[in-house]
């Protein structure tokens, strides 16, 4: 028994059909199951990360004998390893580097397939302790980078691919907006109508009421009367766009051609768009208009709470952080299970509405349950867009565990640049510019089906 057991986990693991489920993995297409492997691989690396970067890791590591230089040590051995690259940010930097080089290696590879029949296919959806391997492999191998100029040039890479991110974040949303309004207009039609409005209604007055205390909060904390003309202008501008776009979500031209688009939409980007505004203030390097949040919750000064004689230091686990991170482990799951009906964000996301066969199971001639292969006629997503959003995720995850800080290569330390803060304000303004989009694309392209 025993044996049979070892050659379903084998045939999981090592396999180039669609992956076994091994009697515990529930019965979905192969296409679901392929995704949420390759971001668990994902959340494995930033867990590792996480782990990586906690406070008084190097501490806890150099009191292990014979482990770390320049810590505890063993008569007759020699500490070899250097903690200051396995710990901190450049264990971050380097780790994720492993990892996007491991997707972006995939999104090259699995250019234009088109079904499962493509031999590339049976990479995609199976071999999977291979795989695992491969992704070790670089990053160990990325732990022996020599410092030089790899964390000052991984840094732009990292700005970059995270302001790519943040946009495909921000059309996930847009998309769980829509599929959310969708299902709860559909519930109510179709009975107790009076409960689902009221839900829609709830949520919808609940995101304006958060992102309008989030407003009052920033120009409390995050600006002064003779200062920080900056984040007035940011706070002040992403507010007027916010109402726009809220007002034009309810045109009666917007809703006669789009008349699934209305203020849960809206309040749910507005939210986000005030989220990334947030942000953004918290990278600005200049203390009296970026308070820390211990000096808010404590009322203690600006000066007191920042020494002079570090300034710019990493403060870990922030609030703006672990927000960032929350919305990055519901945006990677739910790009790893959606099934969307909204055209417009199917063709941004390269995915296909309603494509390949049902879902369900296999059961073979041995009994054992497989996942089904549902893309024997064609692929549900771009298999090399999905590995790039991943690419684009691990280079994101890297600048949130930094909190955006630039590696200063004299003193060592992390510093706030205003390059971060540019770089989130412009990803918030092209957001909305994208939500927008979606709302008037059907009025200045009539003829074209958005539905």
């Amino acid at each position: 028994m025993s044996l049979i057991w070892d050659g379903m986990r084998a045939s999981c693991l090592c396999g180039s059909a669609p992956c076994l489920l091994c009697g515990c993995c529930p019965s979905t297409n192969n296409s679901t199951v392929t995704r949420l492997v390759f971001s668990f691989f994902l959340l494995l690396g930033t867990l590792v990360s996480v782990i990586m970067i906690l406070p008084g890791m190097e501490t806890q590591l150099r009191k292990i004998p014979g482990f770390c230089q320049g810590g505890t040590t063993i008569p007759g051995i020699e500490n070899h390893v250097n903690c200051n690259v396995i710990v901190g940010y450049k264990s971050v930097y380097r780790m994720c580097f492993a990892m996007a080089c491991f997707f972006f290696l995939f999104s090259a590879i699995m250019i234009r397939v088109r079904s499962s029949k493509d031999p590339r296919a049976a990479i995609q959806n199976g071999f999977w302790f291979f795989k695992f391997l491969i992704l070790v492999g670089i990053t160990v191998g990325a732990f022996f980078i020599p410092d030089g100029t790899f964390h000052n040039v991984w840094f732009y890479f990292g700005i970059v691919g995270s302001f790519m991110f943040i946009l495909i974040q921000l059309i996930l949303l847009i998309d769980f907006a829509h599929s959310w309004n969708e299902v709860w207009v559909r519930n109510a039609e179709e009975g107790n109508s009076k409960c689902w409005f009221s839900g829609l209604l709830f949520f919808t007055i609940l995101h304006y009421v958060l992102a309008f205390a989030a407003i009052v909060l920033f120009y409390l904390y995050y600006t002064k009367p003779d200062d920080c003309a900056e984040h007035k202008f940011f706070i002040s501008f992403n507010l007027i766009l916010c109402v726009i776009i809220s007002v034009v979500s309810i045109l009666p031209k917007v809703q006669d051609v789009s008349p699934q688009s209305g203020l849960l939409q809206s309040s749910l980007i507005t939210l986000y768009t005030m989220y990334v505004t947030w942000s953004a203030m918290t990278n600005n390097p200049n203390r009296e208009c970026n308070p820390s949040l211990l000096s808010l919750v404590s009322n203690v000064s600006t000066a007191e709470a920042t020494p002079t004689s570090s300034p710019g230091m990493v403060q870990w686990w922030d609030a703006q952080g672990i927000v960032g991170l929350i919305i990055f482990l519901f945006c990677t799951f739910y790009a790893s299970i959606r099934s969307s009906s909204n055209a417009q964000v199917n063709r941004l996301m390269q995915t296909e509405e309603g494509k390949g066969s049902g879902g369900g199971e296999e059961v073979g001639e041995d009994g054992l349950r497989r996942a089904l292969d549902n893309e024997e006629d064609g692929v549900t997503y771009s298999y090399s867009f999905f590995h790039f959003h991943l690419f684009l995720a691990s280079l994101y995850i890297m600048m949130t565990l930094t909190n955006w800080y630039k590696s200063d290569t004299t003193t060592q330390a992390m510093q706030s640049s205003m390059p971060a803060v540019w770089v989130k304000i412009c990803s918030s303004w092209l957001s909305l510019a994208l939500y927008m989009w979606t709302l008037v694309a059907p009025l200045i392209f009539p003829n074209r089906d958005f539905n």
